[in-house]
């Protein structure tokens, strides 16, 4: 029987599935959270609501921070996981007002709503904020402005969160580079050179796996990183160790 909580934003995506699996196999109870109602992949409790409507305040305290709490049935919530995304891609002269600004709801705004809501309950039970970040909070490439910018803002707001927040609950930021999920490799689909060069490109001669993701991510939750905080943990395969120019 499960004797701690978890709150995973963006459950139904493949990081998402990949993290409520891999808590749940540790003993974790899940709750998962997804504006998308279909595929609630496995958790053990599912909220329906779009985190971009986070900044409403009575709609955000009654459909999200209400229902996470009868969610969690009286269990202790120990970890908070900010894993809910948009990507919008554009030029600095494409992108629309609406697009920047529901970018940095959704993963800025609410992962620290979310934080600061819940903030009794991990206090209490001395539990820990893990934000998934992005290698495009380091370096990025055209088209990637409203994501870079949100990105480099939650490795911000880690830094922040866990030098307000310590000792009591620590806070850390997880980036992964290119990850093997189902939008991805649409993305790629009849496009082998491609994806291979991608892959090439990683000093670790691939890209990462949801599953590489959720096990470090249950390793930053763990007892066994009591002494991090206020980290951001590349999950990159070397790739911004890499120097790229003409030669």
């Amino acid at each position: 029987m499960s004797e701690f909580a978890a709150l995973v934003t963006g459950s139904n995506g493949g990081i998402g599935q990949a993290l409520v699996t891999t808590l749940q196999e540790a003993g974790w109870f899940v709750v998962g959270i997804d504006r998308n109602p279909d595929n609630r992949s496995k958790c053990d409790a599912f909220i329906h609501f779009d985190l971009a409507n986070c900044c409403h305040e009575s709609d955000f305290r009654k459909n999200c921070i209400d229902a996470i709490l009868r969610a969690a049935r009286d269990l202790p919530i120990k970890a908070l996981i900010n894993n809910a995304a948009v990507q919008v891609l554009g030029s600095t002269g494409e992108i629309r007002s609406e697009e920047w600004h529901n970018t940095l709801k959704v993963n800025l705004s609410a992962p620290f709503l979310l934080s600061q809501a819940l903030l009794p309950c991990l206090r209490n039970a001395s539990g820990s904020i893990l934000n998934i970040g992005s290698v495009h909070a380091q370096a990025t490439k055209k088209g990637f402005v409203a994501y870079a910018t949100s990105k480099a803002g939650l490795h911000g707001l880690t830094r922040a969160l866990a030098v307000d927040l310590g000792p009591q609950v620590r806070v850390n930021c997880l980036a992964p580079a290119a990850i093997s999920t189902d939008m991805l490799k649409a993305g790629f689909e009849g496009k082998d050179d491609e994806f291979a060069a991608l892959e090439a490109v990683h000093p670790a001669g691939r890209i990462g796996s949801c599953e590489d993701v959720a096990q470090a991510a249950l390793f930053l939750l763990s007892d066994k990183s009591t002494f991090v905080t206020g980290c951001c943990f590349y999950l990159d395969g070397g790739i911004l160790s890499r120097l790229h120019d003409p030669a």
